[in-house]
């Protein structure tokens, strides 16, 4: 394995970290309807636990409205227990073969609750971020020591990982900066 390789693996796991990161955003509830809110929610049906988008076509024709539309109207009751069960705090409506979810504004306090919440995953995302940097590290050692590379190139390669490191822990302020922000617009 070479130094290039270890950093391009590096690379490739701290970018990873960004898209969990973000897709773990995409749920957090801002006052707007987004199908990210309930489409992984497990809904127990047909015998086992399924995901919502799995059991239903989920759209959000208005701005504070999801409609669930489930491909099989005798899982309605089960995906409507699924979301009372879920921690979204929304309550659903059941209207004929589809669900509608209205979401309501968003309270002082809840804002604060989820950019706390935002904080947390942020700190998830650069922890994901700094074990792939120790990762590198140790591959980039071990390397050294089989005589692979010279004590220049470990300390080279070194600075590019943390360079890298640098990159993408500011890339995680800037995404909790956007999020913080939508969060706490009235």
């Amino acid at each position: 394995m070479s130094a290039d390789t270890i950093l391009l693996e590096a690379e490739a796991g701290m970018e990873k970290a960004i898209e969990f990161m973000m897709h773990e955003f995409a749920a957090i509830r801002t006052g707007k309807a987004s199908p990210a809110l309930v489409e992984t929610i497990d809904v127990h049906a047909y015998g086992s636990s399924m995901k919502l988008k799995a059991l239903a076509l989920i759209t959000c024709p208005e701005p504070r409205l999801l409609v669930i539309q489930p491909f099989d109207a005798g899982t309605t009751k089960d995906i409507e227990k699924a979301i009372l069960e879920s921690n979204v705090g929304i309550t659903p409506a059941i209207d004929g073969k589809v669900i509608r979810l209205r979401i309501p504004e968003l309270s002082e306090e809840r804002r604060k609750d989820l950019v706390r919440t935002v904080h947390k995953v942020a700190e998830e995302g650069r922890v994901r971020i700094r074990a792939s940097r120790r990762e590198a590290m140790d591959s980039t050692k071990k390397i050294q020591k089989a005589g692979t590379i010279t004590e220049d190139d470990l300390a080279r390669s070194e600075k590019e990982i943390q360079k890298l490191t640098d990159k993408f822990v500011a890339s995680v302020d800037e995404h909790v900066k956007h999020k913080e922000a939508e969060l706490l617009t009235v």
